[in-house]
């Protein structure tokens, strides 16, 4: 098969929803009828069936919750589709949206009976912000729901986001009896299935079939019909164009717990779906790197470690942009400048893993024992190919972490470092901080749990938390005339109100930290020369 064909078979997505919603069970339905398992594990009786796929890390499997972004490789009817499965839980990280830097496609699961909520929001507006097409699909409509229009008019009206139903429910709750297809003109009957475990059963006939008459009383048979109608001659008209620019969202409906509407809504996404785009690199502004180009491209936008833990080892998660990608290519590491081969590429699926030859654009390659490869960096066999398509984000929440115990400061400081080199949380180093402390930051608290969970099992170091005081930190511009002959800030210039400390990030950039809103208010009042930022200066100008 050509490298055109290769590309255009690509789909690479997220599934994106609020907690309990059903994500990671569509996760797992997906890859049911993708071949790619035979048996589906329920997902919150993990007594007497096995974990879902995705959901690989121990302590995932203890609270019941996606925490890490996985990546899910399969085939499905002439498709190769890479499926990111993003942490659903409302203290998510940093690693859910850098994973949907690395997406061509979003889809978004909504719970039919509470509609649109906060975490749906959320990432909704990151993927919004990037232009990346969005699929709804309506979630648990064999429970009962709130009205199938109620639900478009809030895609509209909460997230402006134009809505285009392709399948539409027939009752609700106790009386859904199916769904119907706008487009093939064709009722597919509900069938419950016992634990979802198998691909459900469909029968398909039409809306006037005397056996759906039969299924529907009066009242959901003449409701569908005037529905239907109104979708008709009021309704939104499918637009192709509209949904790949991220315009319009095609809307489906079902129970991911009963397998039911799961191939309607795969064969409808992976058909409408975009294959890869072309990339705009950060050092040609207005430039873009088309995906068949000759060039190998491609950016790290996760790391993880010890995620097998025979071998201890780090594996890079790197998105392929653009060329062909091959085991042991030479290729330029764009932060280092160093010319770097690529021996050890692996296709993965959750934790599995298995030796891969070859990638192309949309595909994501795990690459092994690089310690020098950070989340962001581009790797190209043109130097001159930089992307910088890592954003990160305003932390929300702080705390020091310390080791009690000082025989294991060698295990405790390593596994540090490299959670901190993941990405896993931000670091600070505040002005007058505990001696042996460092500042952590992160989204939400959850990730300081996931740090002291991971030292503990990984590398076998204690750890203790500590309550910051801060609940916001600012990067800080100053002028030349604030600081001193070193380039530091000169601290002493400036009115600040009780509580508030300066300090410095990662890369020795000044940051303040605050208690509250109202302190930041008085800082930026008796400070007018400095300009306060929610992100690094970089990702500003």
């Amino acid at each position: 098969m050509s490298s055109a064909a290769e590309i255009a078979r690509r789909r690479t997505f997220a599934i994106i929803s609020h907690p309990d919603a059903g994500k990671t069970t569509l996760t797992e339905k997906f890859l049911l009828y993708g071949n790619a398992i035979h048996l589906a594990g329920a997902v919150k009786d993990r007594k007497n069936q096995r974990a879902t796929a995705s959901d690989w890390m121990e302590l995932e499997k203890q609270r019941g919750i996606s925490i890490s972004s996985t990546v899910l490789q399969f085939d499905y009817a002439g498709y190769a589709v890479n499926l990111l499965d993003t942490p659903g839980h409302k203290d998510f990280s940093e690693d859910t949206y850098r994973v949907l830097t690395a997406v061509d496609a979003a889809l978004m699961v909504i719970d039919a009976a509470k509609g649109v909520e906060t975490q749906t929001r959320k990432l909704f507006e990151v993927c919004r912000r990037r232009g990346v097409p969005i699929f709804t699909f309506m979630n648990k409509c064999d429970r009962p729901t709130r009205n199938a229009l109620e639900l478009l008019d809030e895609l509209e009206t909460v997230l402006g986001l134009q809505s285009s139903p392709v399948i539409w429910p027939l009752g609700n709750g106790p009386t859904f009896k199916g769904v119907f297809d706008r487009r093939s003109k064709q009722v597919h009957l509900f069938e419950r299935v016992p634990g979802g475990a198998y691909q459900a059963p469909v029968a398909v006939t039409s809306l006037d079939d005397p056996a759906v008459r039969a299924k529907l009383d009066d009242h959901a048979y003449a409701e569908a019909h005037e529905q239907l109608a109104m979708l008709d001659g009021a309704g939104h008209p499918f637009d192709l164009a509209a949904v790949r620019a991220g315009q319009q969202t095609p809307v489906y409906f079902g129970s991911a717990v009963n397998n039911f509407g799961i191939q309607l809504l795969l064969d409808g996404f992976l058909h409408d779906s975009v294959p890869p785009a072309p990339r705009k690199p950060a050092a040609a502004p207005g430039s873009v790197i088309p995906v068949d180009s000759e060039k190998f491209s491609g950016f790290i936008f996760k790391i993880q470690a010890n995620m097998d833990p025979k071998h201890r080892d780090r594996i890079a998660f790197l998105r392929v942009c653009s060329g062909k990608f091959e085991r042991d290519m030479s290729v330029v590491h764009s932060r280092t400048g160093k010319t770097v081969r690529l021996s050890s590429s692996q296709k993965l699926f959750g934790r599995e893993r298995e030796t891969l030859n070859e990638a192309y654009p949309g595909d994501v390659v795990g690459l092994v024992g690089h310690d020098a490869f950070g989340i962001g960096d581009t790797l190209s066999t043109d130097r001159a190919i930089v992307y910088d398509e890592i954003p990160r984000f305003p932390s929300e929440v702080f705390t020091y972490i310390s080791n009690p115990n000082p025989s294991d400061a060698k295990k405790y400081r390593a596994g540090l470092e490299q959670l901190l080199q993941e990405g896993v949380v931000q670091s600070f180093a505040p002005r007058n901080a505990p001696p042996g402390a460092t500042l952590l930051a992160a989204v939400g608290p959850l990730q300081f749990e996931v740090v002291q969970w991971r030292l503990q099992s990984e590398y076998n170091a204690e750890s203790r938390l500590t309550p910051a005081p801060w609940t916001l930190l600012r990067w800080i511009e100053a002028p030349a005339a604030a600081l001193t002959k070193d380039g530091a800030l000169d601290h002493s210039r400036y009115v600040v109100a009780t509580g508030v400390s300066f300090g410095t990030d990662k890369f020795d950039h000044p940051v303040v930290l605050f208690p509250n809103e109202w302190t930041m208010r008085y800082f930026e009042e008796k400070n007018s020369e400095l300009k306060l930022h929610s992100l690094p200066l970089e990702q500003t100008r």
